[in-house]
């Protein structure tokens, strides 16, 4: 779901730019030096997890996985993902530099959604809350990432009219596995290291 250089016109790569690092700095604010490794942690699985492309027409779609970054981390999915995007950018040219800061706002805005709507089932958690706060994250990350990716290349013009359609749409399936994924994670989580689940 990366936005290629190029693309977008200068204001929205200067408001990604202005989102991102209003987001970096509170999510850098608000992170532990306890839960640095975990921030580490979930910036690597990001980055390997969206390195995997799958063609669909002329666009393509990977996993994810900002949902339980998000879950996990709250603001500070903001570096997590930042860093993981910077490194897709300058190792294997996925995105870019003058786009890193739209291609940060869109991942971790969905997972800001992500944590948000799953708080208050993380709340005494049981297997049932669990699995839904893992369906939830899913669906509400990808969703909203992907509609901010489809109103960015619709605000390019016309003619990315049906590449933003097939973007959005090409990525229900992937909700739909990183909901199985995220529900197995968090039940696994809440049986071996709840304390990675507690809400304040």
């Amino acid at each position: 779901m990366h936005i290629s250089e190029g693309v977008l016109p200068g204001w929205l790569l200067a408001a990604g730019w202005g989102l991102s690092v209003a987001g970096l700095v509170v999510g850098l604010k608000k992170m532990e030096h306890r839960k640095l490794p975990l921030v580490a942690l979930l910036s690597s699985v990001f980055f390997v997890a969206s390195l995997i492309h799958v063609p669909v027409g002329i666009t393509s779609v990977h996993l994810i996985l900002n949902g339980l970054v998000g879950v996990l981390l709250g603001w500070t999915a903001f570096p997590a993902i930042f860093v993981a995007l910077l490194f897709q950018a300058l190792f294997f040219q996925f995105g870019g530099i003058t786009v890193l800061g739209v291609n940060t706002f869109n991942m971790a805005a969905g997972a800001l959604v992500a944590y948000y709507l799953t708080r208050p089932l993380l709340r005494n958690p049981t297997r049932g809350k669990l699995i839904a706060a893992g369906v939830v994250s899913a669906f509400s990350a990808i969703f909203t990432s992907a509609l901010l990716l489809s109103l960015e290349l619709l605000a390019c013009g016309s003619s990315f009219k049906s590449t933003a359609a097939l973007a959005f749409i090409a990525h229900l399936p992937v909700a739909a596995a990183e909901a199985v994924i995220n529900s197995l994670v968090l039940l696994f989580l809440y049986k071996n290291a709840p304390e990675l689940l507690e809400v304040k």
